[in-house]
């Protein structure tokens, strides 16, 4: 998988913490290298290598002779080890020139100025290039921080067998059309029709479908905006399924990965995820991959469809931040987008790549079902957008929600009484 993990409250008071004595290390910090003139961009990648290490490797040469006296040094990053090295690094002033990250942690970051403003730097032109709605991701404060890379939209993966069984013909498109499913295929087959976690720690699906569904999460000053009727309908909506039992009891204890494993054994009917995972569908269940196809996402009365985004960054402490620039939107261009889509099984992030990428799809004479699910995924970018934009405290947001909603379904607090702990919660933090 390539995207992000999720921030814990104790990791962003490590940010808080690493800020507050970089200045200390920064007084100390060694002279930059390279003083026989030739320049040298570090460059952070998460988790690419070995699998594209013949991609980049290319990508870097052909960089690096188009710009003379200019080197690439590649290091490719664990996931798990990114966040806390980039933090160090940021801290103790030895960040690399350009880093791969994600909009919300790199938020983080970008609200203490680690990150090179980019909006004047970058052309019109140039931003032009790229999906408006992605780019926006990588705004805070009117502020650009980063530049769009590749991109995932999630589809809805339906086992047509299960569905059938239940009575229906065809897989839901909307939140309402979800809710009919869930009570038909529980009373017709004794199982589920679909799992979404109420993890805090784990997926963003569920605050992403209040989005969906018309809630407003935080007002232009930071307070609490979702105690409000389109959010105490959203409240309800997930708990009557809840109390009902149409949604498995280990929704409040078990994250996303349960979703995989439920539907792989044929005991869920849908399945909201990437079209990635068809692959491992056909691996690890091939008789349920034979009855998989594949629908939009999942939507509410918005119509909104949402994305999760990668980006490249640059540390303000750089000292080649005009090559480093240069760099990030070479990786980051139409044509080298292109190529890492069909290498990587993502979404590429600018106009012109995605266009062409649904062509070669459709122009495919295979027309595989994982292709069908990346057709299908690539054709809502157009009107995606990440849904939850970047923001300061957003995993103590997200805390404040699910705990407050997890509540509401286990029968502790009425809708109301949860929704005003859940801002109480969060505009005391803010």
């Amino acid at each position: 998988m390539f995207f992000h993990r999720r921030q814990s409250r104790s990791f962003l008071l490590l940010v808080a913490i690493a800020f507050s004595l970089s200045w200390l290390i920064s007084c100390t910090a060694p002279a930059p290298e390279g003083s026989s003139g030739a320049k040298e961009i570090e460059f952070w990648t998460m988790q690419l290598q070995p699998k594209f290490t013949d991609y980049f490797t290319e990508r870097i040469a052909q960089f690096e002779g188009e710009n003379p006296g200019v080197t690439v040094r590649w290091v490719d990053v664990p996931w798990a080890a990114m966040e806390s090295k980039i933090l160090t690094a940021v801290a103790a002033q030895t960040a690399p020139d350009v880093v791969n990250l994600n909009p919300n942690f790199a938020s983080t970051l970008a609200a203490r100025n680690a990150w090179l403003s980019l909006g004047e730097r970058v052309s019109s032109e140039d931003r032009d290039r790229y999906l408006s709605g992605i780019w926006q991701a990588n705004t805070l404060e009117d502020t650009t921080f980063g530049l769009p890379w590749y991109l995932t939209a999630r589809v809805t993966l339906y086992n047509t067998e299960l569905l059938q069984q239940a009575g229906i013909t065809e897989a839901p498109t909307t939140y309402a059309e979800l809710a009919k499913v869930a009570q038909q295929v529980k009373e017709k087959t004794g199982k589920f029709a679909f799992f979404v976690t109420f993890v805090p720690e784990d997926s963003a699906e569920v605050l992403e479908s209040l989005v969906q569904m018309g809630v407003t999460l935080v007002d232009d000053s930071g307070k609490a905006a979702f105690n409000s009727p389109e959010g105490k309908a959203a409240f309800e909506y997930w708990v009557d399924l809840y109390q009902k039992g149409w949604l498995p009891r280990e929704v409040l204890t078990q994250g996303h990965r349960r979703a995989i494993e439920l539907y792989q054994a044929g005991e869920i009917a849908l399945l909201f995820s990437g079209p990635e995972f068809m692959n491992a569908i056909a691996t690890n269940a091939p008789d349920i991959s034979k009855v998989t196809s594949t629908s939009p996402q999942i939507t509410g009365n918005t119509g909104k469809v949402n994305v999760a985004a990668m980006n490249v960054v640059i540390p303000q402490q750089t000292d080649v931040p005009e090559e480093a620039l240069e760099f990030a939107l070479f990786i980051t261009n139409a044509n080298n987008q292109l190529a890492f889509a069909r290498a990587a099984n993502v979404l590429p992030s600018t106009v012109d790549s995605l266009q062409e990428y649904q062509d070669l799809l459709k122009q495919s004479e295979e027309g595989t079902p994982v292709e069908q699910a990346r057709l299908v995924s690539s054709q809502q970018l157009e009107s995606a957008e990440v849904l939850i934009p970047a923001m300061k405290g957003l995993a103590d947001l997200k805390k404040a929600i699910y705990d407050n909603l997890q509540a509401a379904m286990l029968g502790e607090k009425n809708v109301d009484r949860a929704l005003a702990d859940a801002a109480e919660t969060w505009n005391s933090l803010n």
